[in-house]
């Protein structure tokens, strides 16, 4: 399993905070990338979700900074994975793309609501991989949330902090996601998963007890650049002609399955409609199996994957391959893509023994087939946001 030699915590950051900026920070927060178990594209199709948060981190310092910027309001972030420190103003932000407008996108509407004027220097260090399907982005948003609140002498409730971290993603990032991984950062339980309506946020918990092997295909992907945004448009128009029909639809993920059939839908509108009706429905399925004391079945995970494949076409070979190959062994009960897709990881559960096992052989055989190394990670569902001591 890959592991860092020095994995990052809240000692790390304080002492790049330290460095870069020559002073102790005033708060450090902290927040977990996320896998989500069953319920993909229905976020943002009104539909529900299944996550867990892992245990990989992002960790952010945060201070106040005493000089006055004669321009008024500055943000300085720096980060432990990248070279060059970011600045950019608080007062009217203008989206630069880079990384740091994940910061700027979280700092500058908390600063104005905040009736002050300071400048921040914020200070990043994480092992959540970017680009790998695991919230990376959703993780540094509402760590940094938690963190400038602090700063500002603001409590924040966690999920105040998910939605803030969330419209700094799509209303100044310009990823036009759902609400899950920004809610699943924030809010997520050790040893439970959380269940999330995302057309209300109301939201509540499932024990899940299994463990996960989350196999990375060395292939990055990113909402900004895959066909993510293409998919959005897609599912408001299949909701478009099927309000046609049935006005009174709340949403994508509200159309019964036979609805969707029944409607003539065009290609592919008809098939990414199916899989978010379907899937809204395997996440139901799922939850009242695990509030039953059983487990989220192979025929759920499995089918998901399919329907992810065919019906929403985002998956690829090598996540297919990891799929199938990893259901032939001991020990595991399903597998599927987690994420968008088109890259990114693969989650396969099961007992953690036989998963430290299944792991190797893997890799092994996914690095000879498709001449790639992957990186692989043991998880169990862990603790969400939280202020550092």
């Amino acid at each position: 399993m890959t592991s860092p030699a020095a994995p990052p915590d809240a000692r790390s950051v304080r002492a790049l905070f330290i460095d870069r900026f020559g002073r102790s920070p005033d708060v450090v927060a902290s927040a977990p990338g996320r896998v989500n178990l069953i319920g993909e594209h229905t976020d943002y199709n009104g539909g529900e979700v299944l996550p867990i948060a892992i245990s990989r981190r992002t960790w952010v310092a945060a201070g106040r900074r005493v000089a006055d910027d004669p321009t008024g309001p500055v943000l300085r972030a720096v980060s432990a994975s990248h070279s060059v420190m970011g600045t950019a103003p608080l007062s009217a932000p203008k989206r630069s793309g880079e990384w740091w407008d994940y910061l700027t996108g979280v700092a500058a509407p908390l600063l104005e609501a905040s009736g002050r004027s300071e400048s921040l220097d914020l200070a990043v260090d994480s092992d959540v991989p970017a680009g790998a399907g695991l919230s990376s982005s959703a993780a540094l948003e509402v760590a940094t949330a938690l963190a400038v609140a602090g700063v500002l002498g603001r409590r924040l409730e966690l999920d105040d902090a998910a939605m803030i971290a969330w419209r700094a993603e799509t209303g100044f990032v310009g990823v036009g996601c759902g609400i899950m991984d920004q809610f699943a950062s924030a809010l997520c339980r050790a040893d439970e998963a959380l269940h999330l309506e995302c057309d209300t946020a109301r939201y509540e918990f499932a024990p899940f007890a299994d463990a996960l092997l989350i196999f990375d295909t060395a292939i990055p992907r990113s909402l900004r650049t895959s066909h993510y945004n293409e998919r959005r448009v897609e599912c408001e128009e299949a909701l478009r002609l099927l309000r046609q029909r049935w006005p009174s639809l709340t949403s994508l993920a509200a159309a019964e399955p036979e609805q969707v059939l029944e409607a003539g839908l065009p290609s592919p509108l008809r098939g990414r409609a199916l899989h978010v009706s379907r899937e809204t429905r395997r996440v139901r399925d799922a939850v009242a199996a695990l509030r039953a004391g059983g487990r989220i079945s192979r025929e759920l995970l499995v089918g998901s994957h399919e329907s992810l494949r065919h019906l929403y076409e985002c998956s690829r070979p090598e996540l297919d391959w990891v799929v199938e190959r990893a259901i032939t062994l001991p020990g595991v009960r399903g597998a599927r893509l987690t994420g968008a897709g088109w890259g990114g990881c693969a989650i396969v559960v099961g007992d953690e023994a036989a998963l430290r096992e299944a792991g190797p052989v893997l890799a092994r055989e996914y690095e000879s087939r498709f001449a790639l190394v992957p990186r692989l990670w043991l998880s169990t569902a862990s603790p969400g946001a939280r202020l550092e001591p």
